[in-house]
């Protein structure tokens, strides 16, 4: 037996190699993980195998999304090519190499009269591996953090950032 898993579906294939000790059978249409023995890794080791391999399928079947906005004055975002190119205020643009197997756009917001949008763009990643749209995510956001006091930054679609009051001067 080998210890690689593939997983396909209609958006794509993942493959992932077994931890030590793990195995998985398919019983009746369902997929069973086992472990060898009750040790404390490999109790470790088969929530793990499980997780891995049902966000593989999820992947697969639905896949993964990750939205950012980006809230400041000037800042946006675009995809060159197989770069997205953020402009957040700093003496230079940066130019972060978009992963193979990610989908990645960048929208401006559109302003309209008498109406107020606190962020600029809109950045989606899509992709069927969670841990490479999660870790490019992470990537893009650790560029400009929001700060607390402003607000200004990238941010997940559902983050909320709390405000500090800023100085309160002399009086």
């Amino acid at each position: 037996m080998d210890n690689k898993i593939t997983v396909k579906g209609k958006l794509g294939e993942l493959n992932w190699s077994l931890l030590p000790g793990i195995t998985v059978e398919v019983e009746e249409n369902l997929l069973k993980v086992k472990r060898a023995d009750d040790s404390k890794s490999q109790r470790a080791f088969h929530g793990l195998s499980r997780a891995l391999i049902q966000n593989m399928i999820t992947g697969v079947t639905e896949g993964f999304q990750k939205i950012l906005h980006i809230y400041g004055t000037g800042y946006s975002a675009e995809v060159v090519g197989p770069w997205l190119k953020l402009t957040l205020g700093f003496s230079h643009d940066i130019l972060l190499q978009i992963p193979e197997g990610l989908e990645v756009t960048a929208e401006a917001v559109p302003r309209s009269k008498g109406m107020r949008s606190d962020f600029q763009s809109i950045i989606t990643i899509k992709g069927i591996d969670k841990q490479l749209v999660g870790e490019f995510a992470a990537e893009v956001r650790g560029c400009r953090p929001p700060e607390n006091y402003k607000g200004k930054g990238i941010r997940y679609f559902d983050e909320y950032v709390i405000i500090k009051a800023g100085k309160a001067g002399t009086k």
